[in-house]
């Protein structure tokens, strides 16, 4: 005790050394570091490489060796097309988005079978699914496409990230469904025994394959999986349009919609996420949403979300009219008439009989059709007789009713606007017409 007093003594009487009065610089995360020879394997997110890389190449290698039969090509598609669903409409548009509701029993179904998919629980998934949706492309999206097609497809998950750059997202209402909450906690036993114990069962029981059920129904389906997944990350972003919206990377396309059972059609998604349907349309390829309605006939799967047609076609109609307007706004339709000088009808006139410009008035814009004179469909004489004159009337039907590629192409010509607008009386005036008009005015 006395040498502990002593030791504290001597403490309080020292002055603090430089070591204690420096604050260390704060470490930066692995993910956020260089990548080197000496630092790679820090980088690498082990547990998920294993699954992701590890157990398929193993899967692939064991492949060499077992032989392939029928039953158990068909027996891996199936099984492989259940696993997917448990992901699409349980993982995906049950949990995430709360698509709609279901029953104990499929919910149970659901969750044992998204879980052979690989993928973790329903619990994280959800979580970083939800974050990917509030924000889209952004630093705290878990899997952007702005870091590139490697990094959103599997990069994100292989690799190592900062948990300071999570997007905060409600998952309260998982937390309060006890089917959820059991398969977080069980997770590890439910993925063993639903990715590979239960299609190795299931094909060693009925024709004897168990190495076969294990590597083909089990591993390399549970890959197929993944991967297909994993496309609606990064292929769903990047090939096919936006007719919805286009401020974000998500797109329309039937080939992603062919490959993730349906979630191909992305930009819908994205602006109508509760939507228990990702094709709106009837020939498009959708089996999620087929399988969801077919739930909902047996009292399964009930209280399907739907948006409003009306809301969806006014999302459609705006993206189109921005579209338009970008195009429009690539093309010559003139000179604004707010940019144009505003000329004098006795200016127009000496520019014309002075200065031997062929400048014509229509509708108070005054146009240079010197280039165009000698290409004029109707011959050079009779738009030659209307240079520096107001040719309105003229143009308008006095003697041939313009169609509307002339008038776009006769706003490209535009020069000037008149001052006081069209000039027609000052124009008879000056021709020795129209003098009895103005006596009886």
């Amino acid at each position: 005790m006395k040498a502990i007093v002593a030791c504290a003594q001597t403490a309080q009487s020292c002055p603090p050394t430089q070591t204690h009065t420096q604050t260390s610089p704060q470490k930066l995360h692995i993910s956020e570091q260089p990548f080197t020879i000496r630092s790679w394997h820090r980088h690498v997110n082990w547990l998920n490489t294993s699954l992701v890389i590890t157990v398929p190449l193993i899967g692939c290698i064991a492949a060499l060796y077992t032989p392939l039969q029928t039953s158990t090509l068909v027996w891996a598609v199936l099984y492989y097309f259940c696993t997917g669903f448990g992901i699409t409409a349980g993982y995906h548009r049950l949990w995430s988005h709360r698509c709609y509701s279901a029953k104990l029993p499929l919910r149970l179904f659901l969750a044992v079978a998204g879980a052979g998919a690989m993928q973790n629980s329903i619990r994280w998934w959800s979580s970083k699914h939800r974050a990917h949706h509030r924000w889209t492309d952004t630093r705290k999206d878990p899997y952007s496409a702005q870091k590139g097609f490697n990094y959103s497809h599997m990069g994100w998950v292989v690799m190592e990230q900062n948990p300071k750059n999570k997007g905060r997202t409600d998952i309260s209402d998982l937390d309060n469904d006890p089917v959820v909450i059991w398969q977080h906690k069980y997770y590890a036993w439910i993925l063993l025994f639903s990715a590979w114990l239960f299609p190795m069962l299931f094909a060693g029981l009925l024709w004897g394959d168990w190495w076969g059920g294990l590597v083909y129904a089990g591993i390399l389906r549970g890959f197929v999986v993944q991967q297909a997944t994993f496309c609606v990350n990064s292929l769903a972003h990047w090939l096919g349009e936006q007719p919805f919206d286009d401020r974000n990377t998500p797109r329309d396309h039937f080939l992603t919609a062919l490959v993730t059972l349906g979630e191909g059609y992305h930009n819908f998604h994205h602006e109508f996420p509760s939507d228990y349907r990702n094709a709106i349309q009837w020939f498009q390829y959708d089996p999620t949403k087929w399988l969801i309605f077919a739930l909902s006939k047996t009292g399964l799967a009930y209280d399907l979300k739907k948006f409003r047609n009306n809301e969806i076609q006014k999302g459609r109609l705006q993206q189109q009219q921005k579209m338009l307007d970008k195009r429009h706004s690539r093309l010559d339709w003139g000179t604004p008439l707010d940019q144009l000088p505003i000329i004098h009808w006795d200016d127009f006139r000496t520019m014309c009989t002075k200065n031997g410009a062929a400048l014509v008035a229509i509708g108070g814009v005054i146009h240079d059709v010197a280039e165009f004179i000698a290409h004029h469909p109707g011959g050079k004489s009779l738009i030659s007789s209307a240079v520096g004159k107001d040719a309105t009337a003229l143009f308008h039907g006095g003697v041939y009713e313009h169609s509307k590629v002339a008038h776009n192409l006769l706003a490209t010509m535009r020069v000037g606007v008149l001052r006081g607008g069209q000039e027609v009386e000052c124009w008879k005036r000056d021709s020795g017409v129209g003098l009895d008009m103005e006596i009886l005015e």
